[in-house]
Formats: structure tokens, C-alpha cells, sequence
């Protein structure tokens, strides 16, 4: 079976619809290949790190307050790093493959670049709100995970094709949903970015299936409702006491 990338984008293998990662790692040069996916995986190790360490005591909940811009930039570029960084694995280790490892830092950092300007738009619009505003927007970002921007994008996504700019476009619209449901339950609430990055970095690595993606949707949408029916059963809404 051919599994060389076209494009940048790791062929699926056997039907599993699971991207080719050990067959193109085999092809890829070697030292390349640790290093790439050393440096992926351990800078969204330690950004995990840093972005517990400084949100330790600020998550209060729909109330939170976002401080300074300057801050709420850094600490966000920290939060994508490691949200986003390992599901973009396979991604990165085809630019290292296709261009050698000194590829890799321009096609990761105008990958999160993308990012960071997604969270000055998020420092624009936020503002605190209360539990039926976090929960129309779980709602509808219910609704949006099943609808054909995010199909296409999901798609893009997962081809991985272009510069780290288009490769970002497409993955943040594809992440669009799940990450507006982070920014209205508690923008710097640990446990919901952890929650919130496992669905993020599975649909990076794996392809769409209704079987999956369709009970997602609705039990988000079943989360938006219960956060408007009854807020005080969901946890991380109101600030800890």
C-alpha cells in the first residue's frame, strides 16, 4: 500500500480511517522525526504546565474576568499550545518530513499564530455573563457540530494541506463550537479546558463518523439545556467557594 503524503496530509490505512502516523514515520528521516514530534508533544506538555499554574485561582466560573490584555494573550497562546498541538502531531511531523525539521518552527508558530489572534477576537467580545447565556451558546455550538462548515472544516483540518496560517483557519473553524462552549463555561476553568481539548484533539486525529459525532452533538446540546434548566447541577458554573 502507498501511504507517502500528498499534500502534507497522512493517508488513513486499512480502512480504520486512523491517519498513517507509524508508516509515514518509517519514511520519514529519522532524527527529523523524534525531533518534530519530541518538540510537539513536550512544548504542549509543558504549556499544560504553565497554563494551570497561572490559572490556579482565577476560574470564576461565567463570572470570570479576563485582566489585561497582554495577560489574557499569554496565557491564552499557552492554553491552544496545549490544547492544539497534539492533535496537529501528525501534521507537523509531515512538514518536517516534506521540508526537514527546520520547517517545523515557522509552519507551528504561524499555526498558533492563528490561535492567538482567535483569542484576541474571544478578548474582544467576552464579557462575564450568566448561566443562560453559557447555555444558549453550548446550544449552538451543539447545532454547529453538525453542520457543513464544520464537516469541510474538519476535513481541511485532518488533510493538513498548505501553510501553518491555512492549516490554523481551517482547524479553528473546525474547533469553533467546542471552544466557544470553553469560553462561555469558564474561560479559565482547568477542568473544562481538559475536557473540552479530548474532543478537540480526537476530531484532529480522527475522521467524522455520525455514530460519534451525532450523540456528541446531542449531549452537548443536552448540557446547554441543563445548564439553563437547572445551572446548579452542572459543576464549574459559579465561582468556587
Amino acid at each position: 500500500m502507498n501511504v507517502e503524503p500528498r499534500n502534507g496530509a497522512w493517508p488513513d490505512t486499512g480502512g480504520t480511517g486512523v491517519p498513517a502516523l507509524p508508516a509515514a514515520v518509517a519514511r520519514a528521516t529519522p532524527a527529523a522525526t523524534v525531533a518534530a514530534l519530541t518538540a510537539t508533544l513536550g512544548l504542549a506538555a509543558a504549556c499544560w504546565v504553565i497554563a494551570v499554574w497561572q490559572m490556579n485561582g482565577m476560574d470564576m466560573g461565567t463570572a470570570t474576568q479576563l485582566g489585561s490584555f497582554g495577560a489574557f494573550i499569554a496565557l491564552w497562546a499557552a492554553m491552544m499550545a496545549a490544547m492544539m498541538l497534539p492533535g496537529a502531531a501528525p501534521a507537523v511531523l509531515g512538514r518536517a518530513q516534506a521540508g526537514g525539521i527546520r520547517a517545523v518552527p515557522l509552519f507551528a508558530g504561524s499555526y498558533l499564530a492563528v490561535w492567538a489572534l482567535a483569542g484576541a477576537a474571544v478578548y474582544a467580545a467576552y464579557r462575564p455573563h450568566g448561566t443562560l447565556a453559557a447555555g444558549a451558546v453550548v446550544i449552538a455550538a451543539a447545532a454547529y457540530e453538525v453542520t457543513p462548515v464544520k464537516r469541510r472544516c474538519r476535513r481541511r483540518c485532518r488533510e493538513a494541506t498548505g501553510s501553518g496560517v491555512t492549516f490554523g483557519i481551517y482547524c479553528a473553524g473546525s474547533s469553533a463550537g467546542l471552544m466557544a462552549m470553553l469560553v462561555a463555561l469558564g474561560v479559565m476553568s482547568i477542568p473544562w479546558m481538559a475536557v473540552i481539548a479530548v474532543p478537540v484533539i480526537a476530531q484532529k486525529l480522527l475522521p467524522a463518523k455520525i455514530a460519534i459525532d451525532l450523540p456528541l452533538a446531542v449531549a452537548i446540546a443536552g448540557l446547554g439545556i441543563a445548564i439553563i434548566i437547572a445551572p446548579s447541577v452542572v459543576p464549574g458554573l459559579s465561582p468556587p467557594m
